[in-house]
């Protein structure tokens, strides 16, 4: 790997992480004003028209007309398994446990990675694979069982909206391999593109064999939603999953992987600026041997 490749991709990685941070903040707030199946096909429709207008301005192209098939394919399942699986239950999962639960949950993304890799492609996690998962698992769940009503007692996260971040976690980890197999030496943007295509493709028909359309509508007039929508957009499916793909493009999965798994300890000031969230020595001790684990995983390569 060329040394000049180095900062770039980890660089974009760390901007993808504080991107992400700041737009599951803000769908948070907006899934609870418009729901979450309304919200998620909103921010893609928005997100594909950013992508659309910066990849005629940087390519000349306004669509990946350029794409190979085999890119075609895989980036388009990638987005399916991503945007629409991955992220409706991510984005249910805010409304229910909050961001900061959620974000915390989806730092198991580059562990189920690596047992993906481990299942399909027969890559041995060995001792240090092992006890990265371990320690990965711990500090989540180290978290996600802390108990706090705010009155001495003690109350444990809701267990479904957990269990839905988690498969938002699975969706990402095989999105990011599906995606890493089309994109190759493809622009990211345009790459981005596509996978938007897929979700925006899905949404559209889970809300027509719902028959949500009256909720999309309803959504659609909530000004307060619309602009936390907006700014989700911007920084989630435009330049989070843009910066994502070039770091994956760009370094090494592993490192851009682990740098991107920030977000859990990235969003810890966040919620007590922003929404005075009480944040236990427990909750940001467990994100940080979370985010510990994850590193120990893929660096055990480096």
């Amino acid at each position: 790997m060329p040394v000049a490749s180095i900062p770039s991709g980890e660089l974009a990685a760390l901007g993808a992480a504080t991107c992400w941070t700041a737009s599951s903040l803000a769908f948070t707030a907006a899934g609870r004003r418009i729901g979450a199946l309304s919200l998620n096909l909103i921010r893609l429709a928005l997100g594909f028209a950013l992508l659309t207008a910066l990849c005629w301005i940087r390519r000349g192209l306004p669509l990946p007309t350029d794409a190979a098939p085999s890119a075609w394919g895989w980036l388009l399942l990638s987005g399916v398994v991503g945007f629409v699986f991955g992220d409706l239950c991510l984005f249910k999962a805010f409304i229910l446990v909050g961001a900061r639960v959620s974000m915390l949950v989806m730092a198991l993304a580059p562990p189920i990675a690596a047992v993906l890799a481990w299942l399909w492609l027969d890559e041995g996690l060995g001792a240090v694979g092992v006890a990265g998962m371990a320690l990965t698992l711990g500090g989540i769940a180290w978290v996600v069982l802390e108990r706090n009503d705010g009155e001495g007692g003690r109350r444990r996260a809701d267990p479904s909206g957990v269990a839905l971040a988690f498969c938002g976690a699975v969706g990402q980890a095989v999105g990011l391999v599906l995606s890493k197999l089309g994109m190759k030496d493809y622009d990211p943007f345009a790459a981005s593109q596509i996978r938007v295509i897929a979700g925006v493709a899905g949404f559209v028909i889970i809300i027509s064999a719902v028959k949500w359309w009256g909720r999309v509508l309803d959504g659609l007039r909530d000004r307060t939603g619309m602009r936390l929508s907006a700014t989700g957009a911007v920084l989630g499916p435009f330049l989070g999953v843009g910066f994502s793909l070039v770091a994956i493009q760009r370094t090494q999965t592993g490192v851009a992987a682990t740098l991107m798994s920030t977000s859990p300890v990235l969003i810890i000031p966040a919620v007590i600026l922003i929404h005075r969230e009480a944040v236990s020595r427990r909750a940001i001790l467990g994100a940080l041997v979370a985010v510990a684990g994850v590193a120990v995983l893929w660096m055990r390569h480096s």
